[in-house]
C-alpha cells in the first residue's frame, strides 16, 4: 500500500499539469496502440479536467503507430514477387505525418465520449527560438485551458528539420521527455508527470532483482550511482533521457515524477500526495540525505550484538549453532523452495552452468551444512582461550588470550551455502557480521539469513547477522574502517581485486584457485587416475578444483599419460594444452597458463621432471592448493617443502582443501595471503589476541624497585 510523503505537500496546491506519455505506454506489441491504457489514461485526465484541472498532456507514439500502418499498406499492396525482395526501411517522417492523425483521431474519439474537448498542437525545436512564437504559445495554451480545453503536444516530426526521428538529439528539445519539460516550463506548470513502462528510476536495470526504486531523486547522491539498462525499445530514448529532462525542469523549480503509464491510477496516486514513483525537486537535497546511514547503523549495530554474544557463556554460544542446525533442517522444505526461484531465474537469464551448479542447494547440502554447524558447536570453545602465560615480575602474571575481530563484512557470490558457514563461524568466534551474497542467490540468502537469525536469542539480537541487499551500500561499508574490522570476499578475481582498491578494512581471501596436479614419473598409475578425476570432477566449479594437469615427460612413453587424459575424456572434460601437451595429444592450445575454469575444463602440459612442475606452479598458480602424486618420497618432500602454496598435498585430492575437511568446522574462505591466516580459514582465522594483566598493585616508577622474572607458567588444560 501507498503512504503519505510529506516531501510531497506541494501535489495540494497544483494547478497546472503537464502529463507526458511515452511510446511504450501508448503502443502495445507489434506497434499497435494499446487501447485499455488508452482509454485508462484519458479517464484520469478527463476526471481532472473536470475537477477544475488544467492539464497538457504530451504524447509520443506517432513514429511506431505509422510504421505499423504502412507496414500493412506496402503488404497489402506487394505482389508475391515484390515480398521476395529485400524490405527497404520505412520513412520515418511518413511514418510520423501517418501516425500523427492516427494517434490524434484515437484521441479525439476517446475525448469525445468523455465530454472533453481535446486540440492538436504540433511544434517543432526552432520555433521555440522565437520570443513571438514563444508568447503566442501562452496565449494560444492560455485560451484553451480557460475554455476546458485539453491540448496534445507532439514534435512535428513529419517536417522536422531533423535527420530522422530517434537518431538526432541536438536542439533546445530532442525528445517528448525534453518537449514535455520545455513546456512544463514555457507554460509555468506545477507539475511534470512523466509516464512511463516501469514505476520509476531504480538504482539500475528494473530487471535486475538488486534494483531499488529510488523514490526521491537527489542529484549529488545519485546522479554516479545509477546503472541505466538500454535505451527505450520504442521510443527515442528511455530512462536516461527521463531522467535528463526532469532534471532540468525540477532543478528550474517544476517538481517532477516518473511513473508507471500501466497503472491506471497513478497520477490520481501523484495527486493525493502518495509516495509512488520518482520525485525529482529542487529541495530533495533537505528531504533526503545525501550521505546514508544504513551501512554504519548496520555495522554498529552487529558489534554491539557481538559484545552481547561475547558476554555469554560458552554451553549459551553453543546452543544458539546447535538451534540453527536444528532450524535449517525443520525449514529445508522452504529453503528449497526460494533456491528452486533462484536457479530457475539464473537458468532463464543464461547463466553459466558453473555458476548454476554452485547456486543450488539440494536437501543433501543442507543436511551436510547443519552437520557442520553442529561439529562447530562441539568444538572447543575459542574464545578466551589462554594461549601464553608469563609471570612478568612477583605476583605480577600476564596472559595472552583468543579474542573475536569484532566485525566482519563478507562480500561473496552466487554460492548460499556460503552464507550459512560465514554465519555459524562469525557466532562461534564471537564476531558481528555484515553478509553481502550475489544477486543470483537474492530468494536464497534472504531465506537462509531469516532462518538463522530468527534463531539467535534477542538477549544477542537478530541484528548480529546484517544482510545487505544492495550493492549501492558496498561502497559505504568500505569506507567504514573505524567499525569494520575485516573484509572477506568470496568470488571472482575481479571481485576481489576490486575489493582490495576500495577500502582501507584489511582484506583476506584469494583471488583465483588455480590449483595444480603434478603426476610424478615414480606415480601409481591407478591412484593417479583417482586423483586426477576427483580433483577435477567431484565439483569443478569449486575454488580447489583442478585447473592444470602437470605431466612427466616419461608419462607419454609408457601410456600413463594417454590414461590420464581418456580418464578425463571420457567424463566429458575439454581439455586443452599447453606448447608441449596441445601437440602431443592433439588438443586445442590454452590461451593462458593463468585460468581458472570453474567447468567441466582444464589445462593439460608436460614438464621435464618435479622441478619444472615446481617452476611452472610458481609462474602460473594462485598459491591455492597444488598437489603431487608420486611414490618417490624423496621428490615428494621436494615438492612439499618448496612449492609456496597455502596448501600442498602428497597423493592426495586437492578437493580436501576445504575448511570442514580440515575439521575447522566449516570456513569463511580461502585465504593465498601470508598475514594473519592462510589456507582454509576457519574459527582462528577470525580471531585476534588480546593480553590480560593480573597484578597485586604494582607499579613501573622507572623500573625501580621490581624484578623481571618472565618466567613461563604451564596453561591448565
Amino acid at each position: 500500500m501507498e503512504e503519505l510523503d510529506r516531501s510531497r505537500a506541494f501535489a495540494r496546491d497544483v494547478k497546472r499539469i503537464v502529463v507526458k506519455v511515452g511510446t511504450a505506454v501508448v503502443t502495445g506489441k507489434g506497434g499497435r496502440l494499446a487501447l485499455g491504457r488508452l482509454g485508462a489514461l484519458c479517464e484520469q485526465l478527463a476526471e481532472l479536467n473536470s475537477d477544475g484541472f488544467e492539464v497538457i498532456l504530451v504524447s509520443s507514439g506517432a513514429v511506431g503507430l505509422g510504421r505499423q500502418r504502412l507496414r500493412y499498406r506496402q503488404l497489402v499492396n506487394s505482389s508475391f514477387a515484390d515480398l521476395q525482395k529485400p524490405q527497404t526501411e520505412l520513412d520515418g517522417k511518413a511514418c510520423a505525418g501517418v501516425g500523427q492523425s492516427s494517434l490524434m483521431a484515437y484521441y479525439e474519439t476517446m475525448f469525445d465520449q468523455l465530454d472533453v474537448t481535446a486540440a492538436q498542437l504540433l511544434v517543432n525545436d526552432s520555433s521555440f527560438r522565437d520570443k513571438d512564437f514563444r508568447k503566442q504559445l501562452n496565449e494560444t495554451v492560455k485560451s484553451m485551458l480557460d475554455l476546458r480545453v485539453i491540448p496534445i503536444f507532439n514534435e512535428n516530426d513529419a517536417i522536422s528539420t531533423r535527420r530522422a526521428p530517434y537518431q538526432d538529439s541536438s536542439g533546445i528539445f530532442w525528445d517528448n521527455d525534453s518537449l514535455a519539460a520545455l513546456l512544463a516550463l514555457e507554460l509555468k506548470a506545477d507539475l511534470l508527470i512523466l509516464l512511463s513502462d516501469v514505476e520509476g528510476l531504480y538504482t539500475g536495470p528494473p530487471s535486475d532483482p538488486n534494483s531499488k526504486l529510488i523514490h526521491t531523486f537527489v542529484k549529488e547522491k545519485h546522479q554516479d550511482e545509477i546503472t541505466f539498462g538500454d535505451k527505450s525499445r520504442l521510443g527515442r530514448g528511455g530512462m536516461t533521457a527521463k531522467v535528463k529532462a526532469a532534471v532540468n525542469a525540477a532543478y528550474a523549480g517544476i517538481p517532477v515524477i516518473i511513473t508507471s503509464g500501466y497503472s491506471a491510477e497513478n497520477i490520481d496516486k501523484v495527486l493525493r500526495g502518495l509516495r509512488v514513483g520518482t520525485l525529482f525537486h529542487q529541495d530533495a537535497r533537505l528531504w533526503a540525505p545525501i550521505t546514508d546511514s544504513n551501512a554504519r547503523d548496520m555495522a554498529v549495530a552487529a558489534r554491539e550484538s557481538s559484545r552481547k554474544l561475547q558476554a555469554l557463556s560458552s554451553e549459551d554460544r553453543k546452543k544458539i549453532l546447535l538451534d540453527i542446525a536444528d532450524a535449517l533442517e525443520a525449514n529445508e522444505t522452504r529453503i528449497k523452495a526460494e533456491n528452486d526461484l533462484d536457479v530457475a531465474a539464473a537458468q532463464e537469464a543464461g547463466l553459466e552452468e558453473s555458476m548454476v551448479a554452485r547456486l543450488v542447494m539440494t536437501p543433501g547440502k543442507i543436511s551436510s551444512l547443519a552437520a557442520s554447524v553442529r561439529k562447530l558447536a562441539e568444538m572447543e570453545d575459542p574464545i578466551g582461550r589462554v594461549l601464553k602465560k608469563t609471570e612478568v615480575a612477583d605476583g605480577l602474571v600476564l596472559e595472552k588470550t583468543s579474542s573475536p575481530l569484532g566485525v566482519l563484512l563478507i562480500v561473496f557470490e552466487s554460492r548460499p551455502d556460503a552464507l550459512v558457514q560465514i554465519a555459524s563461524l562469525a557466532i562461534r568466534s564471537g564476531n558481528g557480521l555484515l553478509l553481502k551474497g550475489g544477486k543470483e542467490a537474492r530468494r536464497s540468502n534472504a531465506i537462509l539469513h531469516k532462518v538463522i537469525t530468527d534463531a539467535i536469542p534477542e538477549t544477542v539480537g537478530g541484528k548480529l547477522i546484517g544482510l545487505v541487499t544492495s550493492r549501492e551500500e558496498i561502497p559505504d561499508l568500505l569506507k567504514l574502517d573505524d567499525v569494520i574490522d575485516l573484509v572477506i570476499p568470496r568470488g571472482s578475481n575481479k571481485l576481489v581485486t576490486q575489493i582490495k582498491n576500495t577500502t582501507k578494512i584489511p582484506v583476506l581471501g584469494h583471488a583465483d584457485g588455480i590449483c595444480h596436479v603434478y603426476v610424478d614419473k615414480s606415480c601409481d598409475t591407478d591412484m593417479a587416475k583417482r586423483i586426477v578425476s576427483d580433483a577435477k570432477l567431484d565439483y569443478p566449479a569449486a575454488c580447489n578444483a583442478m585447473e592444470t594437469l602437470l605431466v612427466h615427460k616419461d608419462l607419454e612413453q609408457n601410456a600413463v599419460l594417454n590414461e590420464l587424459i581418456f580418464a578425463l575424456q571420457s567424463n566429458g572434460v575439454t581439455l586443452y594444452g599447453g606448447p608441449r601437451a596441445s601437440a602431443i595429444l592433439n588438443i586445442p592450445e590454452a590461451r593462458s597458463f593463468n585460468h581458472e575454469y570453474c567447468a567441466k575444463a582444464c589445462t593439460v602440459e608436460v614438464v621435464e621432471d618435479v622441478y619444472g612442475a615446481i617452476d611452472h606452479i610458481h609462474r602460473h598458480g594462485s598459491a591455492h592448493t597444488d598437489c603431487i602424486v608420486t611414490e618417490d618420497h624423496e621428490v615428494a618432500e621436494l615438492f612439499l617443502r618448496q612449492v609456496d602454496s597455502a596448501a600442498v598435498f602428497h597423493n592426495a585430492s586437492t578437493r580436501f582443501s576445504d575448511g570442514f575437511r580440515f575439521g575447522l568446522g566449516a570456513e569463511v574462505g580461502v585465504s593465498t595471503g601470508r598475514i594473519h591466516a592462510r589456507g582454509p580459514v576457519g574459527v582462528e582465522g577470525l580471531l585476534t589476541t588480546r593480553w590480560i594483566m593480573r597484578g597485586k598493585g604494582q607499579v613501573v616508577d622507572g623500573d625501580n624497585g621490581i624484578v623481571y622474572t618472565h618466567q613461563d607458567i604451564p596453561i591448565q588444560a
